[in-house]
């Protein structure tokens, strides 16, 4: 089983970075990486619920599991603790079956003095998800949810 993680220090409270998680159009902003842009197909905030993006890539020799230039990710929510936790199984629909599999994505937002700390740790990453591109995903993440909480 395959684990990838990241984390970085927000200025945010927790319950801002909690309202980034469900609201639609702030997580439209944040959750695509530099250089795709994110489009929800659906969307229901819920435990049992979850949403439906459709990821876009910027460069002409990007390499999406969807398409050419695209990537879904199919994400079901598992848990909603606000305003500490978040957890999402998410599926990246393909022909190549080295993305197969569902990967479980935990969220957790702890207050400290100076921020809140938000870690994610992914659980069961498929192998066709090179761990260079995911931390460098992952990173580029954050900074944008860093910047999304810091300007509401």
């Amino acid at each position: 089983m395959r684990v990838d993680s990241a984390s970085r220090l927000l200025a945010a409270p927790p319950h801002a970075i909690f309202r980034a998680f469900i609201d639609p159009d702030l997580l439209s902003a944040w959750l695509p990486p530099e250089g795709a842009s994110g489009r929800l197909q659906s969307f229901d905030p819920a435990v049992g619920g979850g949403f439906r993006m459709v990821l876009t890539f910027d460069a002409p020799d990007a390499r999406g599991k969807f398409t050419q230039d695209s990537d879904v990710a199919e994400t079901r929510i598992v848990a909603l603790e606000p305003p500490n936790r978040v957890v999402w199984e998410v599926d990246f629909p393909s022909d190549d079956p080295a993305f197969a599999g569902t990967m479980t994505m935990a969220w957790s937002f702890a207050a400290g003095e100076v921020g809140t700390l938000v870690t994610v740790r992914c659980t069961d990453v498929p192998p066709g998800i090179d761990p260079r591109d995911h931390a460098v995903g992952l990173a580029s993440s954050l900074a944008k949810l860093d910047h999304v909480v810091s300007s509401a």
